[in-house]
């Protein structure tokens, strides 16, 4: 089938990202998978939540939101807590699952909380996956941030996290679904795995019909080649402190 701007089936959209977008956050990174735009920014504060008080450990929570003008229609501003939607909740909760299966919360420097902001600029399909991937970036920094400060002798992260979003659109295994794509899909799937080719989450759902197991396997095969490669921009991008990729 043909796909947007002639994409192999197993290609992915075009990758850029910009480290240090925000002046004020201790980590950010604007992070765009084709015309996907997510801004990311961590910040870090001296205290936990209530329940968490008194363990000697720090945490790591997310907060995700569309920007009205983000989509084709615009989406009414979600404010508060009680005007956050499922999906919303659901995504923000993915998110921090995801950042803290590889942060080490005994080695945070102590009771401090890292909120992590992911806010979708334009959406085009792939918005919660771009959202980890580009979360990463922001965390790291931020801990990098952290420990230059004289907070923590190291950084707590033990690893990378990437995810991406495959699907089967007319009967075809496709990685990286743009909106055109995801809108239409039989079958659609968001993979988040570490830099060590582990599954930290898999949501998959038959769409419009149920699917074969070799299916399954076929997806994740992609969805692992995917992440791999958004790994490996994380991992260029850290070692060689670049500013900005893909630019």
């Amino acid at each position: 089938m043909a796909r947007t701007n002639g994409r192999a089936s197993d290609s992915l959209r075009d990758v850029r990202l910009t480290r240090g977008y925000l002046k004020h956050a201790q980590g950010s990174c604007l992070f765009e998978l084709g015309d996907t735009i997510v801004l990311c920014a961590a910040s870090i504060s001296d205290s936990v939540a209530g329940w968490r008080r008194g363990s000697g450990l720090g945490w790591v929570t997310a907060e995700y939101s569309m920007l009205p003008a983000s989509t084709h229609e615009r989406r009414r501003r979600e404010i508060g807590a009680s005007g956050i939607g499922g999906r919303t909740h659901e995504i923000q909760r993915l998110i921090g699952r995801s950042l803290r299966s590889v942060t080490d919360m005994a080695a945070m420097g102590g009771e401090v909380t890292v909120n992590v902001d992911c806010d979708v600029l334009q959406a085009d399909g792939g918005t919660r996956t771009a959202a980890i991937t580009g979360a990463w970036v922001a965390l790291n920094d931020a801990l990098l941030t952290w420990q230059e400060a004289g907070k923590i002798a190291a950084s707590p992260l033990r690893g990378h996290i990437g995810a991406i979003s495959v699907g089967l659109v007319d009967g075809e295994v496709l990685l990286d679904l743009d909106y055109s794509e995801d809108s239409r899909a039989e079958v659609d799937m968001n993979v988040v795995m570490d830099g060590e080719g582990g599954f930290i989450e898999v949501q998959g759902t038959g769409e419009r019909t149920p699917f074969a197991r070799k299916r399954l396997d076929d997806l994740l095969d992609l969805a692992s080649q995917g992440t791999e490669r958004l790994i490996a921009v994380q991992r260029e991008v850290v070692a060689g402190g670049l500013t900005t990729y893909g630019r």
